[in-house]
């Protein structure tokens, strides 16, 4: 009831013991009253029946309060994080030993956990002051609550200055919005150039943040930039210079034959046939540079549902130079771009041709699913791959007449597509595998797979 006063536990104890030894008390006093006796006697009596009952009343309230007292101490000092007391345990079992012990235990657990945490965050803190990327963390209204030393030096202000500050006050503003993980162009007190920008949240107190992770990769797109130029040239000044260097050696000779005197009778043999070998060497160039813009040019795939089956069917029966064997698998759909996808498999399918007419041996095509994508690939019985690092370098090519962008412009679309191109030799055959990988569309059912023991045997197109 309002201002009613409850009783503390203490005094409920001191209660309930006095009120257990009240009706002995009360039978006493009612036979001292009623009996013979002098008052002496009977205040002789009742005080050593009195002081008795009350010392063993408040006797039991203290067994009972300061077991709870030492308890509420030690749970305080746990709420403390003080790890260090610990409850004196009585010897034999009983329900407090019990508490007690289990109290002990909880505060070494305890110990060992905030150890552990100790530890593990001592240790992320080293980590983000040592790693070579600045991490930022944003509260909900976009204002810093961490950042590391390389952020630090990023922003060219020390943390004190920097926490509580708004994202657009620090430049940030920009790693904030958008599609991550990114490449950005970004300037910042401390360094400018291109950074990849990674973006994650997680929740302190709470309440959500956003991490921001800035990576300056200018040094490594530089670098490897330089490393493509240099492959990019040395290719091109490879072919240039097979071409230009007969091309110059021809009219040199053309300009000797014509300012000779008499000229011999078959000077116009020998000069319609070193004007042949000039307009021969000019239209490869037209080739080369042509295959170089085309593959400059590869415009963005237009996605949409392709069935694996007619796809492969069509760029098989395109081959002529012989038949290609086909494994079918079972029906997939992917999703792509049909017309890039039928060009990069006619390049594969063209290169393995190329490698089984130096051996005379066969091409294989198959299909199967490997969720999730779909696997093509394209076998054939040739000498194998050269133990070389450029298979997939613009314009290198191992062949007489190759134009050495088969290979890359197969990966590009693969990769267009998030799929991949893969070339390894056949490890117990001769020749060499490319497999392609392509996403299955999404809509597709899961394709039933083929049993042990029943492979599909190869079967001519």
């Amino acid at each position: 009831m309002p201002g009613r006063r409850e009783l503390s536990h203490e005094r409920r104890v001191l209660v309930m013991a006095l009120l257990a030894g009240l009706p002995g008390i009360l039978a006493c006093l009612a036979l001292l009253l009623s009996g013979p006796y002098s008052p002496k006697l009977r205040w002789t009596v009742a005080v050593l029946v009195g002081i008795p009952w009350l010392s063993f009343a408040f006797a039991l309230r203290g067994t009972v309060v300061r077991p709870l007292q030492t308890l509420s101490n030690l749970l305080a000092a746990l709420r403390e994080e003080d790890y260090s007391f610990r409850a004196r345990v009585p010897k034999g079992q009983d329900a407090l030993g019990d508490v007690m012990r289990e109290v002990n235990a909880l505060a070494v657990d305890l110990r060992e956990q905030r150890l552990g945490a100790l530890e593990a965050s001592a240790l992320l803190r080293k980590v983000m002051e040592e790693i070579d990327v600045a991490v930022f963390a944003f509260d909900g209204a976009r204002r810093l609550r961490l950042v590391n030393r390389a952020g630090e030096r990023l922003l060219g202000r020390p943390a004190e200055r920097l926490l509580g500050e708004d994202a657009s006050n620090l430049g940030l503003q920009e790693a904030l919005a958008g599609e991550t993980p990114a490449i950005r162009e970004l300037a910042f007190p401390g360094a400018a150039g291109r950074f990849e920008v990674r973006r994650g949240t997680f929740r302190q107190g709470g309440l959500p943040h956003q991490l921001v992770v800035l990576s300056d990769v200018s040094r490594a797109l530089r670098e490897e930039e330089r490393q493509a130029w240099q492959r990019l040239i040395r290719v091109l000044g490879h072919e240039l210079h097979n071409s230009l260097a007969p091309i110059k050696s021809i009219a040199g000779s053309l300009a000797v034959l014509l300012e000779r005197k008499p000229r011999p009778p078959d000077w116009d043999a020998d000069a319609r046939r070193g004007l042949a070998v000039v307009a021969s060497r000019a239209e490869a160039l037209g080739r080369f540079t042509d295959a170089y813009a085309r593959l400059a040019r590869l415009p963005a795939p237009k996605r949409e549902p392709v069935a694996v089956g007619e796809l492969v069917r069509r760029v098989v029966g395109l081959e002529t130079r012989f038949p290609i064997g086909l494994v079918p698998g079972p029906d997939l759909v992917l999703q792509g771009d049909a017309d890039q996808l039928e060009q990069l498999l006619i390049n594969l399918v063209r290169n393995g041709v190329d490698a089984a007419l130096e051996t005379g041996g066969g091409v294989f095509v198959g299909w199967r699913p490997a969720p999730p994508f779909a696997e093509v690939w394209v076998d054939d019985e040739g000498p194998g791959l050269p133990e070389s690092a450029n298979l997939f370098v613009p314009f290198f090519t191992t062949k007489p007449q190759g134009s050495g962008i088969g290979l890359v412009l197969a990966r590009q679309i693969a990769e267009a597509h998030g799929g991949s191109v893969v070339l390894e030799n056949r490890r117990h055959a001769r020749g060499c595998r490319a497999r392609v990988r392509v996403p299955l569309h999404p809509s597709a059912s899961a394709p039933a797979t083929v049993a042990p023991g029943q492979a599909r045997s190869p079967r001519r197109a």
